[in-house]
């Protein structure tokens, strides 16, 4: 860990030198959702390829950029397109760009994705805030040795998505008359979609929605004193008795659908903080 944290100093050290911007807040940007991007004031566009230490973004939708600069007045530092378990990255390389976040002095964190929707009452382009989170993905970006200029060996994970974040999302949510769904957000590691089987047990087991992300960046995040709010867009009905077959791009044109809702969403939440 110790040259692991040299790593982020040196990365962080980089994105220090192409922007003057410190970052209040970070934003990453999911599946379909990266045109949040387009609405910030830009100091900086840095492409991941060329941060030192950076993974490089490979799944479809994700461009790979790194944005500094702000949004609803609020100095941002925003991910557009993450990384995945199922790309091949360990967990220690998929939470990087967090802890760099870190260490460039951000403090809350809002997280988003594209997700399919267990709960039957929940409709394929409504946004969920993410209110709990079941780890299924089989690892742990706090396994080895404990880093700690970063965390304590055991963080709390009582509540990682923050009781004053989700208050601000839901009052923006009541104020703009957008309808706001909550519930706990379950990571698999994909890349192939859910069985049947598998989304019975997944709703059995307490999970209103299923994604392939997301928790590694939180848990890394709680992990170093980051609060989070976590938006997920549901793109598909995951209904194990009225499972109809869906791929990548119909989820795709469902999260771009309800983008424009989520993109208010987030700004309106940021002037608030």
């Amino acid at each position: 860990m110790a040259d692991t944290y040299t790593m982020m100093q040196e990365a962080a050290s980089f994105i220090k030198s192409q922007s003057t911007t410190a970052p209040q807040f970070g934003v990453i940007l999911g599946t379909g959702l990266g045109r949040l991007a387009d609405m910030i004031e830009k100091e900086a566009v840095i492409p991941y390829e060329t941060i030192p230490h950076f993974p490089v973004a490979t799944a479809e939708t994700h461009s790979g950029k790194l944005i500094m600069g702000m949004l609803s007045g609020k100095r941002v530092f925003a991910l557009q397109g993450r990384f995945h378990f199922y790309e091949g990255y360990s967990m220690q390389q998929i939470v990087f760009p967090v802890r760099v976040m870190k260490l460039m002095g951000v403090e809350t964190l809002i997280v988003s994705n594209a997700c399919g929707g267990l709960n039957p009452l929940f409709q394929p382009g409504s946004i969920m805030a993410i209110t709990d989170h079941i780890n299924l993905l089989g690892g742990s970006p706090l396994i080895g040795p404990n880093e700690h200029r970063l965390g304590i060996r055991h963080p709390d994970m009582s509540e990682p998505y923050a009781k004053e974040l989700l208050d601000a999302v839901n009052a923006v949510a009541l104020k703009n008359n957008i309808r706001l769904e909550q519930g706990v957000y379950a990571a698999l590691s994909g890349p192939s979609l859910e069985t049947k089987a598998e989304y019975r047990m997944l709703r059995m087991i307490g999970a209103d929605a299923v994604g392939m992300s997301t928790v590694p960046e939180v848990i890394a995040a709680v992990h170093a004193g980051i609060k989070v709010l976590g938006l997920s867009v549901v793109t598909d009905a995951c209904l194990p008795d009225a499972l109809e077959p869906t791929d990548i791009k119909k989820i795709v044109a469902v999260a771009n659908r309800a983008e424009p809702i989520l993109v208010k969403l987030i700004k309106k939440v940021l002037e608030t903080l």
